[in-house]
C-alpha cells in the first residue's frame, strides 16, 4: 500500500529523466483511499463531502477514486521509441485488461466514447476498470486501475469519469476467490503481451 501523491511525482520525475536508452517499467500498486480530478476534472462531479482526499494531478479525464483491493498499473513507455499512437495504446492497455478478466471467464469490452474497460452484469453495463495516461515529450506515464476486491462505496460519492449515474463493478462480484496480488500478476503478463510485439 502506498500513497498516492508521492507516486505520482515519482512518475513525473522518472518521465523527465528518461533518455532514449531507459527501458520501459510498469509499477503495480495499491492506494489507500484517495479520489484524483484529471485536466478535464470538475467539481460537480465531487457529489459529496468526505474524509477521502482529492489530488488535483496531470493525467487526461476526470475524477476517479483509487482505494484498497484495486490493482493500478503504472505504466513508463516510450511512445515515440515503440512508434504507437496515444489511441492505439489505449486500445492495447484495455485490452490486457479484457485478456486477463478473460482468464476468469468474464467477458469484458472496450468503448470508443468511455475509456476504460467494462462489462454486463444482469443488472446492466458497469465499469470494472478506468484508464488514464499523460504523455510528455514522447513517453507516458499514469495507467489503468482494475477493480478487484474492494471497498465500492466512494464511487457512490462521485460521477465516475465525470458519467452521472455510471455503475462500477469488480472483479470479487463474479470470482469469489480474487486476489490483488494475483491479478496484479497476471495483469503485468497481459500488459507486456500487448506492448512486447512492439518492441520486436
Amino acid at each position: 500500500m502506498v500513497e498516492y501523491e508521492p507516486t505520482w511525482r515519482a512518475m513525473q520525475a522518472f518521465t523527465d529523466s528518461r533518455t532514449a536508452e531507459t527501458s520501459d517499467e510498469i509499477w503495480l500498486v495499491e492506494h489507500p483511499p484517495v479520489y484524483t480530478q484529471g485536466q478535464a476534472g470538475k467539481p460537480e462531479h465531487l457529489l459529496a463531502a468526505t474524509d477521502i482526499p482529492v489530488v488535483q494531478i496531470d493525467r487526461g479525464g476526470q475524477v476517479t477514486y483509487h482505494g484498497p483491493g484495486q490493482v493500478v498499473a503504472y505504466v513508463l513507455l516510450d511512445v515515440r521509441r515503440l512508434g504507437i499512437g496515444v489511441r492505439e495504446l489505449v486500445r492495447k492497455l484495455e485490452q490486457s485488461v479484457i485478456d486477463t478478466l478473460a482468464d476468469y471467464g468474464i467477458i469484458a469490452y472496450g468503448k470508443v466514447d468511455a475509456p476504460g474497460v467494462y462489462v454486463h452484469p444482469e443488472l446492466g453495463e458497469a465499469k470494472i476498470a478506468s484508464l488514464g495516461l499523460r504523455i510528455r515529450n514522447g513517453c507516458c506515464f499514469h495507467g489503468l486501475a482494475l477493480n478487484v476486491n474492494m471497498d465500492l462505496t466512494p464511487f457512490d460519492w462521485i460521477n465516475p469519469c465525470g458519467y452521472a449515474g455510471m455503475r462500477v463493478t469488480q472483479l470479487a462480484d463474479f470470482v469469489a476467490d480474487a486476489t490483488s496480488a494475483a491479478i496484479a500478476g497476471k495483469l503485468a503478463e497481459k500488459i507486456t503481451q500487448q506492448i512486447k510485439p512492439l518492441t520486436e
